[in-house]
């Protein structure tokens, strides 16, 4: 069974938004995968998911509603396969926790059609429609990296 951990600054917005929708996704693959999330920075751990994410994510057929943030802990290395971040400051912070050997890749690597080093745009300070990009972008490379998943 693989683990894959999604990371992105607070654990509020996309990365939560990207665990639900990598659950559903990889079980609609019938993939084994636990899916986890959390954010670089501990502000808003033990909070839910920001609401407009929630709604987006509702509007959209997804239950994000048990979702509670909490901060990456460095020793969750050695227990994840993966460790998906949604940005390249999310990238650089988790490189630096990282030892040699981990697994961290963009998200957006996994999406096909997106350009090299594309990231997931935080939302937090934009209205309802960066949330719905956000979702598509998740969505996106949620397949794709379902597909590589089921290859390897």
């Amino acid at each position: 069974m693989k683990r894959v951990c999604l990371v992105c600054l607070g654990n509020i917005c996309r990365s939560p938004m990207a665990e639900v929708v990598l659950r559903r996704t990889f079980a609609a693959h019938g993939l084994d995968v636990v899916v986890d999330s959390a954010g670089t920075g501990g502000w808003h751990a033990g909070n839910p998911m920001d609401e407009r994410a929630l709604a987006t994510l509702a509007e959209h057929g997804y239950d994000g509603s048990s979702h509670r943030a909490r901060q990456f802990d460095p020793a969750w290395f050695a227990e994840r396969d993966l460790i998906l971040v949604m940005d390249r400051e999310n990238l650089r912070g988790i490189r630096r926790l990282a030892p040699r050997d981990a697994d961290v890749r963009m998200l957006r690597s996994f999406d096909p059609t997106a350009p090299d080093g594309a990231e997931v745009p935080d939302p937090y300070y934009g209205g309802h429609e960066g949330f719905v990009d956000v979702l598509r972008m998740i969505e996106a490379a949620a397949e794709g990296l379902a597909k590589h998943l089921e290859n390897h």
